[in-house]
Parts: C-alpha cells; sequence; structure tokens
C-alpha cells in the first residue's frame, strides 16, 4: 500500500505542505443508514449530489496537489472506498490496522510520513481535515487554511480551526481564549489567529450560553494544522510512549513487515488527540474560521440542512406523515417499503432495506447505544 516514487520540491526552494483527510469513524450516530462497510462519510448528506468523503476531498485539492493528498481510513473500508473515483493515487491511502480514535489515526499518519518521506518529514506541515462535516463557503474555508498554514510554519506550533457559536450546542467541544486576547496575527483578509486558553469538553446548555455570551469561545472543528517535527516534539513532552510506537511503527513499515505494523498500532491507547495533546499544551492557536460549518453528527443535525414543512418536519423518501410535529422521518427504501407515521411529535424515525429507529430527537446521540447492543448480538445489520 506504500510507495516511493512520490517526488516534492526541494525544501530549499519550496513549503511542503500535504493534506490529510480523516475518514475512518464508523458513523454510528447515523445507523441504520451509516453502516461499518458504508459510514456516514460515505453518504450523501446535508443536501449535497456527492458524499462527504467526496466533499472533502475536493474541497483540499485547490490548495495542495492530488499526489500531497492523503487519506486516512482503516482496512475495514479500503474495498468500499477503492472503488470511488477520488482523484487520489491508490498509494496515498493509508490504512491503519484497527480503528483507534484520532489520536491513532494521526500517529499512524505521522508514521507513514517518516517512512517515506525520512527526516524530510519532520519539515513538512500537514494540514489534517475531516470527511464527515459540512463546510458551506470553500473560498473562505480555503482562506483560512491557508492562513493556519502559515501561522504554524512561522511560529511552530500546533494549530487548528475554531468555528463562532451560532447556537447554544451541547454536542461540541469548545475552545477558550483569552480574556482581551488580541490576535497574534491578522490580515486585510485572512482570519484572526489567537493563542488558545484551554478546552472545554461538550456543555450543558447552560454552560454553553454562558460560553456564547462572553464570546471568547468557538467550537472545535477537529481541523489540525503543524509541522510534523512540532507535533512529535510536543507529543514526546506529554506521551512519550506513543512518540516511541510512531517510530517502531516507522521502521516495521520501512522492513514491509505487517505483522510488526499492527502489533505497535495495537498498543496504541483509544483515545482521541484533543485529550492525549491539545489539552496537555500550551502551544496551540486557533484560526477563527468565518465560514458555515456543522458536525453531522446525529440525525437531528438534519434539520439544519433539509427544509422542514409547515409543521417543521424534515420529509425524505417520500414516507406518509400525518398531523406529525418536528419529527425526522426518512425512508431510504421507498421503493420497497411504505413507511408511514401519524401523531408522532419529535421522532426521529428511519427505515432502510433491513432496519428501522425510531428514537426521540433529544436522544439522537445515543443511538450508538443501539449499534453496541446489535454488536452484542452479532446483528448483521450493522
Amino acid at each position: 500500500m506504500f510507495e516511493e516514487s512520490l517526488v516534492f520540491e526541494d525544501p530549499s526552494s519550496a513549503k511542503l505542505r500535504l493534506g490529510v483527510v480523516m475518514a475512518g469513524g464508523a458513523g454510528e450516530r447515523f445507523w441504520p443508514l451509516s453502516r461499518a462497510k458504508r459510514p456516514k462519510q460515505l453518504l450523501s448528506l446535508a443536501g449535497k449530489d456527492r458524499t462527504l468523503l467526496e466533499e472533502a476531498i475536493a474541497r483540499l485539492l485547490p490548495l495542495i496537489p492530488a499526489e500531497r493528498v492523503f487519506l486516512a481510513t482503516n482496512r475495514l473500508l479500503y474495498e468500499v472506498i477503492k472503488d470511488f473515483d477520488l482523484g487520489l493515487p491508490k498509494e496515498n491511502i493509508l490504512l491503519e490496522p484497527v480503528r483507534k480514535n484520532t489520536a491513532g489515526c494521526l500517529a499512524y499518519v505521522s508514521a507513514c510520513c517518516l517512512h517515506r518521506f525520512g527526516d524530510m518529514a519532520l519539515e513538512m506541515t500537514l494540514a489534517i481535515t475531516t470527511a464527515d462535516h459540512f463546510i458551506g463557503d470553500d473560498e473562505a474555508f480555503h482562506r483560512t487554511v491557508l492562513t493556519a498554514l502559515e501561522v504554524v510554519e512561522r511560529e511552530d506550533c500546533l494549530g487548528l480551526i475554531g468555528i463562532k457559536p451560532t447556537r447554544p450546542e451541547t454536542g461540541f467541544g469548545y475552545i477558550e481564549v483569552p480574556r482581551d486576547a488580541r490576535p497574534i496575527s491578522e490580515g486585510a483578509d485572512a482570519p484572526p489567529v489567537f493563542r488558545v486558553e484551554r478546552f472545554r469538553e461538550k456543555p450543558d446548555r447552560q454552560t454553553a450560553e454562558e460560553f456564547i455570551a462572553c464570546g471568547r469561545f468557538y467550537w472545535n472543528s477537529g481541523m489540525f494544522f503543524w509541522k510534523l517535527g512540532t507535533f512529535l516534539s510536543e507529543l514526546e513532552k506529554v506521551q512519550p510512549e506513543m512518540v516511541r510506537i510512531i517510530h517502531n511503527i516507522a521502521d516495521a513499515l520501512r522492513h514491509d513487515n505487517e505483522e510488526e505494523t499492527r502489533r505497535f498500532f495495537e498498543k496504541l491507547e483509544d483515545i482521541s488527540i484533543d485529550y492525549a495533546l491539545m489539552e496537555h499544551t500550551r502551544n496551540v492557536v486557533v484560526v477563527a474560521g468565518n465560514f458555515p460549518w456543522d458536525d453531522l453528527g446525529s440525525w437531528e443535525s438534519l434539520e439544519r440542512f433539509y427544509p422542514r414543512d409547515e409543521k417543521g418536519n424534515v420529509i425524505l423518501g417520500n414516507p406518509v406523515v400525518i398531523d406529525c410535529e418536528r419529527c425526522i422521518v426518512h425512508n431510504e427504501a421507498a421503493e420497497r417499503i411504505a413507511l408511514a407515521v401519524m401523531g408522532a411529535k419529535d421522532l426521529v424515525i428511519v427505515a432502510t432495506e433491513d432496519a428501522v429507529l425510531v428514537v426521540p430527537k433529544e436522544r439522537g446521540q445515543d443511538v450508538r447505544l443501539v449499534v453496541n447492543e446489535l454488536k452484542q448480538r452479532q446483528a448483521k445489520q450493522i
């Protein structure tokens, strides 16, 4: 899966920038539409014709050539993803041996860079984006990414994109900037950049309202930027064992030893990069992203993208909906199954060829509990 034939500019004449799209998630909260072998990043959501993954890669290509854009996913999804025309060299699909959350993903990406590019990798700058988010203004996104790349190259820091909250969202993490903070970088068309004070986990509604009221908080978009050398240096301070494993994986890759690669990778903790690193270092900046953004995290998020009828219902797939209020009703199997809902309020009802989900909208974040139960039963509908 790895090739040594990629050619990059000489470091002395050009900045070496790589794009990485993280696409290994399971998307369990979008069950039953999202499945283990067809997770939400491989679905067309948010009113788009292309899949979320296709949108994410196409969004990076104006900034970084295809030969420098990498797709980080896992072996379970390779057979599906390889059939998509993503415009990337096949050797740029990086396959994690197993799922290990975002810290595992980025550890594997780091090892692959060290394996493929040697010492030159440490000077490369990574733009790490997501495969399952909605972004509504590509031009503003591009300006934000370029600003992030420039600041982390100049400051030798870790960077991320923060989104100014538009509602008291309890399902997102937040980034706090210092009181009376002045931008460390800004230009006529460039978004401002601030030092990060701290990260705040998903708040309750009252706390989220307080965050918005004080004006010093951003949503954590989950998009990261850093020179690989800076990332490994910061990670070494708080997770030295993880850095050691990264180098072990890189060495195993150099020797084309798949068994050793997997053995070392499985030693990594299943943890997010926020918990593993970002919340423990002071060398972080946030670039204020001024573009429409949303994390398509669960079924209720569709209300922000699809039109509602006169009673507030989102109706997809031509189901029969009578006397319902504020429901999301989706019939993916409309040609084979007639789905009818009557007298319901504030429910999500989804039908596919082999599964039906009925859940209160306020419990949408808990759909993964259904998936966990189906796994315990060894059900085929996951």
